[in-house]
């Protein structure tokens, strides 16, 4: 239980200083006249959410594949 309360205060730690930075990139975005460096920020922060999700799902489906294609084999084998 003390493990648990640990990790929740140290999540909300975490957590709220992800947010200042946030406040900070934004007013320094909101406070420019061309939203050009506004929309390469945004691209940026789009293509470093996607790649670990892109990852992920990858190796998910080389792990199915790799207990599935083994399954049918052994299902195979048994059948004869």
């Amino acid at each position: 239980m003390k493990r648990k309360i640990t990790f929740l205060f140290l999540s909300l730690f975490f957590f709220l200083k992800t947010n200042a930075q946030c406040a900070m990139c934004r007013a320094v975005l909101e406070s420019e006249e061309s939203q050009s460096t506004a929309e390469g920020i945004n691209d940026g922060i789009l293509f470093l959410m996607a790649v670990p999700y892109i990852l992920v799902a990858a190796i998910g489906y080389f792990i199915y594949r790799k207990y599935s294609t083994s399954n049918k084999i052994e299902n195979t084998e048994e059948t004869l």
